[in-house]
Formats: structure tokens, C-alpha cells, sequence
């Protein structure tokens, strides 16, 4: 097996003139490597054990277990657990406004019951063990802090559909239709990935728009397609600033008075313009931001052979973040499928061309000028995801390199005038989210602290752990997907967290150190292979560290078995309850670092068109013989068909069928050719490959397969039971032995 190909040639992006200095950073590590001294030095002295001490004895009566198992009914713990439980799946399964206020109160209270108790388990004994101890300590805070503003924030969501069907209306009827140009930007994409996103901008239902592709690599196939397709071809003669370069220069050019972005690959539907147009009736508005969906499987559900189960990273984003930074005045421009007034980019000086994240930075220096930016949470366009692991991670870094660079810009929504500070805590929590990768990366070494000295980070007991650590865990686990929409459980997520975990890290660092040594990265498009892949300079990490992990575990269920057999037992309870810990630990840390290793070793992906679960009446012409089926799965290139009735001729590779297929529904007429049958049923279902398509029937092709409206529907993700089973299945059945090398259809709207 091969490494994957190298990413894209990287387009630069000029330095921002504001950034921290050297001397700040020396300070902050300064400070830190101060406070680590002292610590120990307290530790040491036992100083730092009294403080702690002092803070347990105040909040004892809070935290302490009953001694009696009938008594755990009654526990706040449970209590609080049993009613979340009642709530998500008796009295609310749908979030409503009172039960997501009810349910985030009690996930508050958890946590603050869970810190205080957390306290009481820190294991101060020496200087090495209070070091561990507090580590994980400190990790915990930073993942809870971060979970704590979301939950805040999640008081208040807002969702705007029902505005939009009345908004709508105006657009429709003709009362409000301001002129749009809808701006393409292209760097390196495919010409049949650009091709397949005009045709699709062009079927969009609005009477008074223009459409120009912006191809920042000045091709000349490029600007005969524009001229093939009757749109506006604009080009520039550098590449300065990237993406916002090219939509500054095309914004210059252009007079349209609102301006709609779409990249390369993302196709709308006919209804965009219809759903978004209406919200700029209020002059206040200065973007409107739709969801990204993709019309293909992100290639951990690739990889992991789970197309059609799990759901994309993006949308825990796009259904539970989004529209709670929409309530608090801090909506993210995801860079595509958004709705801009140009009198207000104009007025704040165009997109922000000091960061990887310009159309991240462009919404908040919008939102500091007094404009309003909103997400309408509708699906009204799809693009495609990153085709394999590599290209998967060039997009991710890049997004927490982009964001991390706000420390060294002057739209730093932390700093910058003109924010209110619930918007600059919906910012902050989209940048603390990056530093949790510390967090877990911490989490997955701690275990080796068991294994190599022997320490236990957490003092506690099997009684403490029944009565304040499972009833806790338990609870994230019940409303973690109830939260988020469905979009995600914690399992699943923890797995997508693990997979670029070090390079995050190592990203982190480096945008912290040096925000501006890399350029922009644009994310490959229109790839394929026909061979598994290992992806080793993203696996090394996770190898080594499973082999420290297996190591940990093999070594802890030895020190298990030593110690219960020793003859004071009564002296070494508390070490063996937590070298239990240790091991089951370890196991889960094992259990996901195989299944992340798994997901780096991308399957085999011959063809770059996708299929679709598409089901439409077709009609077959065969020397003049009719015959009649379904369509079970369709593409630009061919199509599946199962017939209903009567007996096909026998199908030979040697003599494919020349045939003409019709699919009334969509007035769409083609040429085609009979390659397979499949299956020996009768009536037979048989493989269609298309001829070449004249424009016109490329078009009806494009709006049949891209741009019905209300085609992208929100999928549920699989629940926390459902997940660890199909995990498991993964880590036993892996893909790479086992995948049926046939062709999965993507699952659509038959609307």
C-alpha cells in the first residue's frame, strides 16, 4: 500500500500586520513553567494537599456517597439523571424551547456537582503524582469549560425557517427582487465538478441574477467552458490573498446589489435564491448562511464502510452550533452558499484578507459594524466533502490554523469594538474548541501513568464512582445527540476527534508560534484510486501510542492480579480500585485507536461521479421493443434500472445494447447503452451507460440529480447503543478484509 498523494499546491496569503510578539509569548511561558514550579514545590511541602483539603472539608456534605445502596434512589446525582432521561425520551424527544432550558440547567448543575467531587479524588502524595493528578484535572476543566459555553449558549437558539416561507412570499410574488451575481470561485477544480455547478446555478428559480466564474488559475478550458455554458469569465492577473483576493477583485468588477458565493463544487437548489433573497428586506441584514451538505460519504464513513449510517463532522456544526451562535449574534460564513448585500461588504472594506478563515473574519467584522448576520438553517445546497483521509486533514488544519490566527489580526472578535459579549462568548467557544485536542490528547496518555510509575491520578472507590461518575457519564451520553439534533453521538464524535488529533496538535502549536508560515491549502477535488491506501504520516502517532496503550493494559491487569493477591489486602484497596480504572481505560483508549487506524486506510474509489438512491419511472426503447422499470440508482454517467415487466435480451460485454431511455418525470430523453445485467431475476435489473450528452440533456440530467428542492434531508446519526455496536463490528470486521467492492448509491429526497 501506497502513502496518499500530496495535497494541493498551497496559494499564499500575505502576513497580517498585527501580531503578538515574541516577548508575550516567553511571558506566558514563563508564567506557566512558574506556576508548575510552585506547585510542585507545594506538593512537596504538603502545602498544596491543606489547600485542597480545606476546600473538601467545605464541600463535603455535597459529595459524599451513602454508605447504604438503598439510599443511591435518593442521590441528587440520580435524580438529576432520571429526569434528563424523562425529558429526552418520554415528555420532549424533540428539543423544545422549555425542555432544552430544563435539560441545560441540569447538565450545569452536573457538572459543578461533578468538579466539586473531582477535587476530593486528586492523588497529592508526592510531587510526580500531584503533577499527573492536576494535569488531568486541568485537561477535564478545559473540555468541561468549553461544553459549559455551549450549554449557556444553548438556552437560546433560533430557527428561521418560518420566517423564510414568509419572506418567500414577497420574493415569489415580485415585491422584493433585487439584482444577484452569483460569484463561482475556482482554483485547480476538475472542469466536469465546475461544469455540473454552473448548469446547477443556472437552473436556480429568480428572474435577475448574473453568474461569473472566478478562475484564479486563468485556464483557458476553463474560460471556454464559461463561454460553453453563456456565463461571466473573471480572472485576475496574481494569485494575491487567495480566495478573498478573488472575491475582492470580482466584486469590484460586478454591480449586482447582492452577491451570492457558491465554490466549485457546491450546486444549489432551484429554490436558493427564493429561500434567502427575502431576509435583506431588512436593511440591518448583511449575510444570510445556509447549511453545507455534501453529495457524497466523508471518508471516515468511507473508510469505515458505514455510507448512508453515519452522518458528515459538519453536521453537529451546521444543526446545533450554527443556531445558537444565530440567537447570539455570532454566525459563522461557512465561505460557500451564503447571501451577501454588497453595500455592506463594501462599507466594511470586502473580505478579510489577513487570515486562512476570511470568511470566518469577514462575518465578524460585518457583525462589529452594526450589521446582522443570520444562518438559516435549510439545506439548499451540496457539495462535496473530502474525497480521502488526506484531503480531509489539509481542509480541517486548515480550518484551526485559519481561526487560531485571530490572536494576531485586528478582527479578532475577542478584541475588536463593536461586539456585545454574548457575541464574543460564541466566538471564544469556536476557538477554545480547538485547544480541547490538549484535552484529549491527555486523556489518551494518561493510562500509561498506571502502567509506567505506578501512579493512580484519581483516588477514589467503586461506591464513589457508582453514586457521582456513572450517573454523570450517563447523562452526557443520554442528551449529548438529543442536543445536537441527532446529528451525532458521543461515541461517533469522541472517533472523529481521535483521527487528526495530533496533527491538530501539532497545528495548534504551530499557528500559536508562527500563525502565518503556511499558506492557503485548497482541499482536493475530483480524485480517485483504484487501490487501498495507508495513510502513515498521519498514522505513525496513533501506532506508537497504541502500542504504549497495549503495553498499559497487558502491564496494569498484572499489577491487578498482583495486588489482589497480596496478603494485605485491606492496605492496597484503594491502589487496586484505581489500577481497575487504569485498565478499563486503556481498553477504551485501545478499542478507539484501532478503529482510528482503520479509518486512515482509505477503499478503493474508482470513479469520481457519485450515484444516487434515485427512484423515477423509466421507459426503455430497444429495436423498437418498449420496456418499462424503475431507476434503483442514477448518475451523470449511467444509470441502475429494474424493470417491471417482460424478459430482456441477453447482455455480453462483447455486445452492449443500444437503447434510448426516458424519464417522463424530468423530460429527459438519452441515448444509452445496456452494459450488465445484475442478478439472474426476472423481470432482470440492468446497468445503463450513458452516451454523450448534448447541453440539453446534460442540464435536465443536473437539475434531476442536484437541484430538487428539498432534496437534502437531515439524517439521524445512529444512537450511542447503536454506535458502540456498529464501532465494535468495525474493530472485528475491518474493511479492508472484508468491503464488497460494489457500488453504494447515496440516499436522497424523492421529492
Amino acid at each position: 500500500m501506497l502513502d496518499a498523494p500530496p495535497p494541493a499546491k498551497p496559494q499564499i496569503v500575505s502576513p497580517s500586520p498585527v501580531r503578538v510578539r515574541l516577548p508575550l509569548l516567553l511571558l506566558l511561558g514563563s508564567t506557566l513553567l512558574f506556576l508548575g514550579i510552585e506547585l510542585a514545590t507545594w506538593a512537596q511541602q504538603g502545602e498544596l494537599a491543606a489547600i485542597v483539603h480545606q476546600f473538601t472539608r467545605l464541600f463535603a456534605p455535597l459529595v459524599s456517597a451513602p454508605m447504604l445502596a438503598g439510599h443511591y434512589l435518593i442521590a441528587p446525582t440520580v435524580i438529576l439523571f432520571i429526569s434528563t432521561w424523562l425529558i429526552t425520551r418520554i415528555f420532549s424527544p424533540q428539543p423544545q424551547t422549555w425542555s432544552r432550558r430544563i435539560v441545560v440547567a441540569l447538565m450545569l448543575i452536573l457538572i459543578v456537582r461533578y468538579l466539586i467531587w473531582r477535587t476530593f479524588t486528586l492523588n497529592l502524595d508526592d510531587v510526580l503524582s500531584s503533577t499527573l493528578s492536576l494535569g488531568l484535572f486541568a485537561a477535564e476543566l478545559l473540555g468541561l469549560a468549553s461544553s459549559s459555553i455551549q450549554l449557556f449558549l444553548l438556552f437560546k437558539v433560533r430557527d428561521r425557517r418560518h420566517q423564510a416561507d414568509q419572506l418567500a412570499l414577497d420574493v415569489a410574488a415580485g415585491h422584493y427582487q433585487p439584482s444577484i451575481d452569483v460569484l463561482i470561485p475556482t482554483y485547480d477544480e476538475p472542469a466536469f465538478i465546475l461544469r455540473r455547478t454552473v448548469i446547477g446555478a443556472q437552473a436556480m428559480d429568480y428572474p435577475n441574477y448574473q453568474i461569473h466564474l472566478l478562475d484564479d488559475t486563468r485556464r483557458p478550458e476553463i474560460q471556454a467552458l464559461a463561454a460553453e455554458l453563456g456565463c461571466a469569465y473573471i480572472t485576475r492577473p496574481d494569485n494575491r490573498h487567495a480566495k478573498a483576493g478573488n472575491l475582492n477583485h470580482a466584486i469590484a468588477q460586478t454591480q449586482g446589489e447582492l452577491i451570492t458565493c457558491f465554490d466549485a463544487d457546491f450546486i444549489p437548489t432551484r429554490n436558493f435564491l427564493q429561500r434567502t433573497v427575502g431576509f435583506f428586506q431588512d436593511p440591518e441584514i448583511a449575510l444570510v448562511q445556509t447549511p453545507q451538505s455534501f453529495y457524497n460519504p466523508d471518508p471516515i464513513a468511507r473508510n469505515l464502510g458505514l455510507e448512508n449510517i453515519l452522518t458528515p463532522e459538519e453536521e453537529v456544526f451546521y444543526r446545533q452550533i450554527q443556531p445558537m451562535r444565530d440567537a447570539a449574534g455570532s454566525v459563522v460564513c461557512a465561505g460557500t452558499s451564503f447571501v451577501l448585500r454588497r453595500s455592506a461588504i463594501e462599507a466594511t472594506g470586502g473580505f478579510v484578507t489577513d487570515s486562512l478563515s476570511e470568511d470566518y473574519f469577514t462575518a465578524i467584522n460585518l457583525a462589529a459594524q452594526g450589521y446582522r448576520v443570520v444562518y438559516l438553517n435549510e439545506k439548499l445546497s451540496a457539495g462535496l466533502a473530502a474525497e480521502n483521509i488526506a484531503a480531509h486533514a489539509v481542509q480541517r488544519l486548515r480550518w484551526a490554523r485559519g481561526t487560531l490566527q485571530a490572536f494576531f489580526i485586528k478582527t479578532n472578535p475577542l478584541t475588536i469594538p463593536g461586539l456585545t459579549w454574548i457575541q464574543r462568548l460564541g466566538h471564544f467557544e469556536g476557538i477554545l474548541h480547538w485547544f480541547t485536542t490538549f484535552s484529549r490528547a491527555y486523556f489518551l496518555l494518561m493510562p500509561l501513568a498506571y502502567a509506567f510509575w505506578g501512579i493512580v491520578p484519581i483516588k477514589t472507590n467503586g461506591a464513589e464512582l457508582l453514586y457521582f461518575f456513572i450517573p454523570f457519564y450517563l447523562t452526557q451520553l443520554t442528551v449529548f445527540a438529543w442536543l445536537n439534533g441527532r446529528s451525532r453521538s458521543a461515541f461517533l464524535s469522541d472517533i472523529y476527534s481521535l483521527v487528526l488529533l495530533f496533527p491538530l496538535l501539532v497545528t495548534v502549536f504551530q499557528a500559536l508560534l508562527q500563525p502565518f508560515s503556511k499558506g492557503f491549502q485548497v482541499t482536493p477535488k475530483g480524485t480517485s484510486s483504484n487501490q487501498f491506501i495507508f495513510n502513515w504520516h498521519l498514522a505513525w502517532p496513533l501506532i506508537l501510542l497504541f502500542t504504549l496503550n497495549a503495553y498499559s493494559l497487558w502491564h496494569t491487569l498484572g499489577m491487578c492480579l498482583y495486588q489482589a493477591n497480596i496478603q494485605n489486602v485491606d492496605a492496597a484497596i484503594t491502589h487496586v480500585q484505581g489500577l481497575d480504572l487504569g485498565w478499563i481505560w486503556s481498553a477504551y483508549n485501545l478499542a478507539m485507536i484501532g478503529i482510528a487506524l482503520m479509518i486512515l486506510v482509505d477503499v478503493p474509489r474508482p470513479d469520481p461521479h457519485e450515484y444516487f438512491a434515485l427512484r423515477r419511472v423509466a421507459k426503455l426503447t430497444l429495436n423498437h421493443q418498449i420496456y418499462w422499470g424503475t431507476t434503483s440508482m442514477i448518475s451523470e454517467l449511467g444509470c441502475r434500472i429494474h424493470l417491471t415487466q417482460g424478459e430482456f435480451p441477453p447482455i455480453s460485454a462483447q455486445l452492449p445494447l443500444p437503447l434510448r431511455l426516458e424519464i417522463p418525470e424530468a423530460n429527459l430523453d438519452i441515448d444509452a447503452i445496456a452494459i450488465a445485467q445484475c442478478g439472474e431475476t426476472q423481470p432482470p435489473t440492468i446497468q445503463l451507460q450513458f452516451m454523450p450528452l448534448a447541453l440539453t440533456q446534460h442540464r435536465r440530467l443536473i437539475e434531476l440529480l442536484f437541484c430538487r428542492p428539498g432534496q437534502w434531508q437531515h439524517h439521524n446519526s445512529p444512537g450511542e447503543f447503536k454506535s458502540l455496536w456498529l464501532l465494535l463490528n468495525v474493530l472485528f470486521r475491518p474493511q479492508i478484509l472484508v468491503r464488497q467492492r460494489r457500488r453504494k448509491a447515496i440516499a436522497v429526497g424523492q421529492v
